[in-house]
């Protein structure tokens, strides 16, 4: 896995932080699944993605859900892995450049601290609004969907495109490694998390005496 990054130029790699599904409540069907097959396919770049087998005993599944031929016709460009895949390692080989994923928090904390570009296609729960966040903020591109809501290869391949290597994005590529700087220092990270308990120690206290009074 890490010899064929090796090969790859800087920041020029895209992860699909996706397996069998994105983010572990965010399962996705045969239709999505391919759709997203193929927007790596159109992006023309190279990526990485790892798969691991949903809870069944059906050992083809997941190769059920990948379009027919896809592995053979990206094997130049991708690499498809079944099973783990040590997620911040990858995230922080330097060919790596880009990530589509859900737009689930863990997730963005674990991707921005390398400064990489965000392609995001939220699902549930948090996902768009953490999304909207991330796009008003100039940090992610988000992969437009048709009007029904379903997904589009030629989207896909857009955002990719346009968060790797795309004259456009570049002020994008420039934000998301200028908020690596900032969420990669664990000492900083490490002083906001005291100074909100301090905040919530002292307001709480607060809150309490002027209750009692």
């Amino acid at each position: 896995m890490f010899h064929c990054l090796d090969k790859q130029k800087p920041r020029s790699v895209v992860f699909v932080h996706s397996r069998t599904h994105l983010g572990g409540e965010c399962k996705l069907n045969k239709e999505q699944f391919h759709e997203i097959a193929h927007g790596l396919e159109f992006s023309d770049l190279p990526f990485i993605w790892g798969l691991i087998k949903p809870n069944s005993d059906n050992s083809d599944q997941v190769d059920d859900f990948l379009p027919l031929g896809f592995v053979d016709r990206t094997s130049e460009k991708g690499l498809v892995c079944f099973g783990w895949v040590p997620q911040m390692e990858i995230l922080g080989h330097p060919s790596i450049g880009g990530s589509l994923f859900h737009s689930g928090w863990g997730s963005v904390i674990e991707t921005l601290q390398f400064g990489h570009c965000l392609v995001v296609l939220p699902i549930i729960f948090d996902q768009p609004l953490n999304a909207r966040l991330l796009v008003e903020k100039g940090l992610a591109a988000e992969v437009k969907r048709n009007e029904d809501g379903s997904l589009s290869r030629e989207e896909i391949a857009k955002s990719l495109r346009l968060a790797i290597v795309e004259e456009e994005g570049e002020q994008l590529r420039t934000n998301a490694r200028k908020a690596g700087a900032a969420f990669g220092d664990h000492k900083l990270q490490d002083h906001y998390i005291g100074a909100f308990v301090e905040y919530l120690k002292n307001n709480i206290k607060k809150e309490v005496i002027n209750r009692s009074s």
